[in-house]
Order: C-alpha cells, then structure tokens, then sequence
C-alpha cells in the first residue's frame, strides 16, 4: 500500500488534515518535524538553536530516507522538507504526493507562528518563502488540493481523488 505525502507552506494543515485522513484510512500518521524531535530527544527550535537549519535539513533527508521504506503511512511532511531533492525523491517514490494550498496571507494572519522558528521573520519573510517554495511545492506533488473551510472538507477532497 502506497505512502500518502502531505506537504504544503507551515500551517497549511498538513498535520491537522493528515491525523483526520490516517484516521480515516486506518492507517499511521507520521508527521516528520514529531519524528524528527522523538529521536532527537528535543524540539526543533531547540535543534535550529543549537545545530541551524543545515543541521535540521540534514536530518529530515534521514527521516525521508527512513519513512520511504515503510508503506501504508500518511507522511504530514515539513514545509521545508520539499526544497530538498534528496529528501522528497524517496518520498515521492513511496507514494502520492498531495499539495495542500492555502493562501500564505491567510496562514500567516490565523496560524500562531510560535515554535516555527521560519515563521519568526514576519508577514513579509513569509509571503517571500511561500513565493519560493510554491512552485516546488507544485513540481513535487502528484496532485493539489485547495484546504477548504474545514479540514474534514479538504480531508473529503483528498480522498475523492485516491484510487480505489
């Protein structure tokens, strides 16, 4: 059974919609920034703190690695993960590969950006790396889905467009 990989902008509702879409598939969640910190033993502004962003980076090319050869997962991958050839290759090898798009200024006006040590910067930090990111967000994923006004609604989405 094919990996389902959910990636999108930080606080697009990766994690919220991929707890509801595992739970509706019978099937695990793993979240790669929850993976990420229960190996590391910390949190990630502790590991940007400390080690930076390489260091970080470094580390979700591992748990790509590692989650890729495991099957039937829902993969809530980090914003960033994405940008990283060497992290989402094995991703998207392992499964589908879903875009979730929600407007950055959205995001950025209802999403707390404590404990997102990238969202730090302010609103135009932000819609900059949005701008970056989204055309790779576009060219890695098998498909998008517009997150709706609830995450069962974009959860009711992605479903519609999986195999049977």
């Amino acid at each position: 059974m094919k990996n389902i990989v959910l990636i999108g902008m930080m606080g697009c509702g990766k994690s919220t919609c991929g707890r509801l879409l595992a739970e509706r598939l019978d099937r695990e969640l793993v979240d790669t920034d929850a993976f990420i910190e229960a190996r590391q033993g910390r949190s990630i502004p502790d590991i940007f703190a400390q080690e930076g962003e390489a260091h970080f980076r470094a580390l979700e090319r591992e748990a790509a690695q590692d989650l890729a050869q495991r099957k039937g997962l829902v993969i809530a991958c980090g914003g960033g993960l994405p940008i990283q050839e060497a992290a989402m290759e094995p991703l998207a090898r392992s499964g589908l590969v879903i875009f979730l798009e929600r407007d950055p200024a959205d995001i950025f006006a209802h999403v707390s950006m404590v404990g997102r040590p990238l969202g730090r910067d302010g609103e135009a930090a932000f819609l900059e790396r949005y701008a970056a990111r989204e055309p790779i967000y576009r060219r890695r994923a098998d498909r998008a889905v517009p997150v709706q006004a609830t995450p069962q609604e974009t959860v009711d989405l992605i479903l519609e467009g999986l195999e049977p």
